[in-house]
């Protein structure tokens, strides 16, 4: 029975949830079938979802094994403060330079043409460097949690 568990069943339920959509990726359905094949996709899938918890496969976990689960998933909590941090740091910096990339030209173009905006265009330019800021400021937050 735990071979049917563990690659079984969960084809099972994977086949139920994407029969309607198959069919209408093939284009044998109108756009009515279509609906209708979403609305039956919707409702197998909270069938399959009832039947999951009013069925439960699997045994109960013990206290010793939920102690031992909680210290590893504590352990490597760790390195996922880290990568928060360093995709904060990341996706804040490449949108300061997206942000810095579009505005600079526009205001290097605008002071050419007018000296008199370039305060202006100065406060344009350093909006789009706060993003980077902001994103170092998320990331030293994260690392003081962690």
């Amino acid at each position: 029975m735990e071979h049917l568990e563990l690659f079984l069943l969960p084809l099972l339920i994977l086949a139920l949830l994407i029969l309607p959509v198959a069919a209408v990726i093939r284009r044998r359905r109108s756009p009515k079938a279509a609906k209708n094949a979403f609305i039956l996709n919707l409702c197998s899938f909270f069938a399959v979802l009832a039947l999951s918890v009013i069925l439960p496969i699997g045994g109960f976990v013990g206290a010793e094994e939920t102690e031992a689960a909680a210290n590893a998933v504590s352990a490597g909590s760790a390195g996922l403060g880290f990568l928060a941090a360093a995709i904060a740091t990341g996706l804040g910096s490449i949108g300061c330079g997206i942000a810095v990339g579009n505005a600079a030209p526009a205001a290097i173009g605008a002071v050419a043409e007018e000296p008199k905006v370039f305060s202006k265009a100065l406060i344009f330019v350093a909006l789009g460097e706060g993003v980077a800021l902001y994103g170092f400021l998320i990331s030293f937050m994260i690392l003081n949690k962690i």
